[in-house]
């Protein structure tokens, strides 16, 4: 497998319709952007207003990151339309090789979760340096003869 990374290496489910309403009870998914910061560092930022830090997790296992969230649902009373989505959510990434979190940050109703990766020097491409020098010797037909004499 290739040690990139990239929008679909991320694994992002297509029935994933961040577009569900909160009010017709079928489950919704935050919407995410992914962003790539530079050659090994990425992030995915996901759109969970009013979810504090204490109703998320982020959790990796086997290059599966999964980000879950509770909220309870408000009192009803007063609202004359509810497009905010509370309830419950689990949303799930499936990582490339050698692709490992470093960190997250809740800021403004966004969810912020950096990853970079970490291509082990073995399997990173090497260059082999070509020196200069005199070619090695063919053996002649005639100086095996001589050696052997």
């Amino acid at each position: 497998m290739t040690p990139t990374l990239s929008y679909l290496s991320f694994g992002l489910d297509p029935l994933s319709n961040s577009a569900d309403l909160a009010d017709t009870g079928a489950p919704w998914y935050p919407a995410c952007d992914v962003q790539k910061l530079d050659e090994e560092r990425y992030a995915i930022t996901l759109a969970v207003p009013g979810y504090g830090q204490e109703n998320l997790k982020i959790s990796t296992h086997d290059n599966l990151l999964t980000v879950t969230g509770h909220r309870p649902s408000p009192d009803q009373n007063g609202f004359i339309l509810r497009e905010i989505a509370t309830g419950d959510f689990e949303r799930k990434f499936q990582l490339a090789d050698y692709v490992s979190v470093t960190g997250a940050d809740l800021k403004d109703g966004l969810l912020r979760i950096e990853f970079v990766r970490e291509v082990p020097d073995e399997l990173k491409p090497r260059r082999i340096e070509i020196k200069s020098g005199q070619s090695p010797r063919l053996l002649q037909s005639n100086d095996n003869c001589e050696r052997a004499a």
